[in-house]
């Protein structure tokens, strides 16, 4: 197997005209209608749609009050670390400890410098509403590239959500930072540019472990289509950024460090779960609760696993090749992988939305339901977060639509796999 391309080794397909054949073929209703659900027509979409989301985040800056969540803590945290405090157990802020990686560290403080030390926050909203747009483009691009998703579902995607905007723009969270690099990664991962992707994949870890739920996928695919050899070249790039960001923690107190920036048992508030109103709180801080909803993780990961490579050893033959939605046998896995963990994480708080909020049209699109059920499950998930605060029926509904989106997807990851992936496409 070829060893993965670098910067200088990939082969640039012809490019095609677009939407040249659509404007010479327009002579009817039916021809006016692909713009909006011919997944061909995607792009115009996704181009019509930044623009738009532009104006959008501007006009949310400028006009709904900013609401102060975490952004000062950040702030207090990194300026310990500028002010020469490197042992990770005195790095506080008024929301507690540090609970990130070193990367957050780094990223946060340079946000810490260029906003005067946090108290710029307009300027620090600007910012983010870049990385909104960032982010917003690297999902677009990898939905156009699996030609799965009609035009008309790129808008609800992105202008339906007001969570994802406040999430980004009004809370300053880092958690739509992280996913900005996974989804960074996921499309150098389509480029070919593998060692590139993976870099970008540890420097999402290294903002917010939560990415890791991309992890057993990651390794499946790194060793299906690269192969051993190159997946230990792959997991080292990854492990030498950990410990590059982490080198002055480290060296200070690694104990600590490990302890605060990779602790897998922290115990979230009740009083703040989006997805499990409806358990008791005794039972939501049990620990047995926790060990079980880990079981349960592992146990679905370990059933979709054969499922998973194979469709990553059929993306392996036919990725050099311009097969139409041949990115759909690399995206699902990676994107059913990260749901499965969502869906079974101990608990759920309004901003980590963004961890699996751009993938849902995607997976749901990946069922055989019609596209009145599938709206219906978008809708009521979309419902579920919007809920504030949860109650045991929001909670609850949030468990059926996972469910029901869950059992839809791998009814058709294993159906696909007892046919011809080849053949792999919606209707």
């Amino acid at each position: 197997m070829a060893p993965p391309r670098g910067s200088g080794g990939r082969v640039k397909k012809p490019s095609r005209p677009f939407f040249a054949g659509f404007i010479q073929g327009i002579n009817s209703y039916k021809d006016l209608k692909k713009l909006f659900v011919d997944p061909e027509y995607a792009s115009l979409a996704a181009g019509v749609l930044l623009a738009l989301e532009l104006v959008i985040n501007v006009i949310v800056i400028n006009k709904v009050r900013y609401t102060e969540i975490d952004w000062i803590a950040y702030m207090q945290e990194v300026e310990g670390v500028k002010n020469g405090t490197y042992d990770y157990a005195q790095l506080k802020g008024d929301t507690g400890p540090l609970v990130y990686p070193g990367g957050f560290v780094w990223i946060y403080l340079l946000l810490y410098t260029i906003t005067s030390q946090g108290k710029n926050v307009l300027l620090a909203q600007y910012i983010f509403c870049a990385l909104y747009l960032i982010n917003l483009a690297l999902v677009f691009r990898i939905l156009v590239r699996t030609r799965k998703l009609p035009p008309y579902l790129y808008a609800l995607l992105s202008l339906t959500s007001y969570r994802i905007h406040s999430i980004f723009v009004l809370r300053l969270f880092n958690d739509p930072v992280a996913v900005l690099f996974l989804y960074a990664a996921i499309n150098m991962f389509l480029d070919e540019y593998w060692s590139l992707g993976s870099l970008m994949f540890s420097i999402a870890v290294s903002i917010k472990m939560n990415i890791l739920l991309y992890s057993p996928v990651l390794l499946i695919a790194y060793i299906a289509i690269l192969g051993y050899k190159h997946t230990v070249v792959q997991l080292m790039i990854c492990g030498l950024f950990q410990l590059l960001v982490a080198v002055p923690f480290l060296m200070e107190n690694p104990v600590n460090y490990i302890i605060g920036a990779f602790n897998l048992g922290r115990v979230f508030m009740f009083k703040w779960t989006v997805n499990f109103r409806f358990v008791p709180e005794e039972i939501f801080v049990s620990k047995y609760f926790h060990i079980s909803l880990l079981a349960l993780h592992i146990l679905i990961l370990a059933c979709t696993a054969p499922y998973a490579y194979r469709f990553l050893k059929a993306y392996a033959k036919i990725r050099n090749l311009d097969i139409p939605h041949s990115a759909q046998l690399l995206v699902l896995p990676l994107f059913l992988c990260n749901f499965v963990g969502v869906m079974c994480a101990r608990s759920l708080h309004y901003q980590f939305y963004v961890w699996y909020y751009h993938t849902l049209p995607y997976l749901a699109w990946c069922t055989e339901y019609s596209t009145v059920v599938r709206l219906l499950i978008l809708g009521i998930i979309e419902m579920c977060w919007n809920t504030y605060p949860s109650t045991v029926y929001s909670s609850a509904g949030l468990h059926c639509c996972h469910l029901v989106l869950f059992y839809g997807v791998v009814s058709t990851l294993v159906k696909n796999c007892n046919t011809s992936l080849l053949t792999f496409k919606q209707k």
